[in-house]
């Protein structure tokens, strides 16, 4: 099965969300209704609606709007773990890492290499040597003796330098290089979720579960959500609920039954944008921290570093990089770079919560949060309701298909996952489509880094975006403020990739508000040119947006000056929010 042979429109669209909860609630009820579109949520919808099951899935916010938007943005195998001996996990990591670059999403995931510096030039490259090439053999075994990524090589201290100049001559004698991946995250999760809603699952974002229903026997039979776009309320029947809400795990869990369930732990993350320029050098970097450990990943326009791992116990919704958590990623970064960074670099800042697994434990000291076991969990939380937690993103599509088992019981085994087989939207046809590119280039006047930008977003589905060119030349142009992204892409992301206010278009779909100091807020005006007649605004419509995204702007430059979550958070959380979450009792 393909994706052009869906039986269903993989686009989704406001007019497709309010259709999607008006076929959720009727009389006919669901196999499966999914509660969170992240990653883990997103893959369970696939998961179920490719196995034939009514599917549905809702999603309180914007599609990734929570951990799945802010990660290091990697595929990888995890190769730390596998210095802690978490043999099952790396291999299985590593499997599913074959599987996204070379069958379920090679437009999206890209082999990135990594230096491993080395400070001790024969033991600590021994072992190193054999550590990194079980990761290689176990990276081949998964992928049934298909090489996805090369294999480990190693520098000398002259060779390091010429992959990475601005390496500090002090701290290395050498360096190994090996792959992992990396992928944006975001636009991972919307097409996740585009493709299960091209194979009949029924999909609405900014949609919250207020209350899990049950019959007299205790069975949870349903749910009532509210559009938060909206207010209003309906009841969905479901045959099945699984919670898959990260760190919201205990209080969607809390709904049906307060007693039982998973316990999370917030763990939060923070990463640091700098220039593409500002650090010279061809590989990414990896190495341990005292705390975590630290990756420079090259992208296109800028480097991502991070990542921070500490426990979180604030507002959830609001997660902030603090003073006190980019001077520390700085601090870790220059120990390894010669030409030190200082936070006049710093373009932008992201923070996330990973939703760790925790002994269920009601007292007691707190876990150390990079002690606690990525590892997922499926348990029942009441009769016709699941929830999972744990993991990490690269193992989404293991996860899924646990969850969907869990669920299905007994049925399992005559019903299994093919998602293995799955390509997702942009990956069929994607090489025949990059055969085009000088073609497409010549025609349009673009760059290669034009079309390197498209192709790893859209993938096949660049012919949606020529098409829309080709109806109307405009579209064809660079936004003013932010030429690395077209007009078209603005239009796109609310025809087909579920946008349905501005601040989803410059956090999750053109990510400016990564790329710029400003967050994309000088592009706004003309990105709202592009949405309101899509989305029949006012011109009242279109200010209120506008002065949202502004005072989230806002918010996080105050926040990035204080020194604690509690700080930070609440300045946070006091800018306004389009469709706020419902306040749980």
């Amino acid at each position: 099965m393909s994706t052009t042979q869906f039986a269903h429109n993989s686009k989704l669209t406001a007019a497709s969300r309010a259709a999607a909860l008006d076929a959720m609630s009727d009389s006919e009820g669901l196999d499966i209704l999914v509660i969170g579109g992240g990653v883990t949520g997103a893959g369970i919808a696939l998961d179920a609606a490719t196995r034939g099951l009514r599917t549905g899935i809702v999603e309180a916010g914007d599609w990734a709007a929570g951990t799945s938007a802010w990660s290091s943005k990697l595929v990888h195998g995890g190769l730390r773990y596998l210095y802690n001996l978490d043999f099952k996990l790396v291999a299985e990591s590593l499997r599913e890492r074959g599987l996204l670059l070379n069958k379920i999403a090679p437009h999206l995931v890209k082999a990135q290499p990594f230096l491993w510096p080395l400070k001790m030039p024969v033991i600590e490259r021994a072992y190193s040597a054999v550590g990194i090439g079980m990761y290689d053999a176990m990276a081949f075994a998964g992928a049934r003796g298909k090489k996805t990524v090369p294999a480990q090589r190693h520098f000398t201290k002259k060779g390091t330098k010429e992959i990475f100049p601005d390496i500090k001559n002090s701290v290395f004698t050498g360096a190994i290089q090996f792959y992992d991946a990396r992928v944006d995250d975001a636009r991972l999760v919307v097409d996740l979720v585009r493709t299960a809603s091209g194979y009949g699952a029924l999909a609405a974002s900014r949609t919250q579960v207020v209350r899990v229903n049950k019959d007299a026997a205790g069975k949870v039979i349903g749910a009532t959500v509210r559009d938060l776009e909206t207010g209003t309320e309906r009841d969905i029947k479901a045959n099945h609920i699984i919670n898959a809400t990260g760190v919201w795990t205990e209080e969607s869990e809390a709904l049906a039954n307060e007693d039982t369930g998973l316990k999370v732990l917030a763990s939060k993350g923070i990463h640091i944008i700098v220039p593409r320029d500002r650090i010279k050098a061809t590989s990414g970097i990896f190495t341990m921290t005292e705390k975590s450990v630290l990756f420079i990943i090259p992208w296109q326009r800028y480097w991502i570093i991070g990542t921070t791992d500490t426990p979180y116990h604030e507002d959830i919704e609001n997660p902030v990089a603090t003073e006190k958590d980019i001077d520390y990623v700085i601090m870790q970064a220059n120990k390894l770079l010669e030409n030190e960074l200082t936070r006049d670099d710093v373009i932008s800042t992201y923070a996330g919560l990973r939703p760790l697994l925790q002994p269920k434990l009601k007292s007691g000291s707190e876990t150390a949060s990079t002690k606690v076991s990525r590892e997922h969990t499926v348990t029942e939380v009441a009769p016709g309701m699941s929830a999972i937690a744990g993991g990490k993103l690269t193992g989404y599509r293991v996860m899924a298909e646990d969850a969907v088992d869990f669920a299905l019981g007994g049925r399992a085994k005559s019903k299994p996952s093919i998602t293995e087989n799955i390509p997702l939207v942009g990956a069929d046809g994607y090489q025949a489509a990059l055969a085009s590119s000088e073609k497409i280039a010549q025609k349009h006047g673009w760059t290669s880094d034009r079309m390197d930008s498209l192709f790893e977003r859209y993938g096949s589905e660049i012919s949606e975006i020529l098409a829309l060119i080709d109806s109307y030349a405009e579209l064809g142009k660079p936004l003013a403020h932010a030429p690395q992204f077209l007009r078209a892409e603005v239009l796109y992301a609310v025809r087909a990739e579920g946008a349905l206010h501005l601040e989803d278009v410059l956090i999750r779909r053109v990510r400016l508000d990564l790329e710029q100091t400003d967050r994309g807020l000088s592009s706004a005006e003309e990105i709202l040119a592009i949405m309101a007649p899509e989305l029949g605004w006012s011109e009242a419509d279109a200010a209120r947006e506008l002065e949202l995204y502004g005072q989230r702007v806002e918010a996080i430059a105050q926040a990035q000056t204080r020194q604690t979550d509690s700080e930070a958070t609440g300045l946070l959380a006091a800018s306004g929010h389009v469709a706020p979450r419902v306040e749980l009792s």
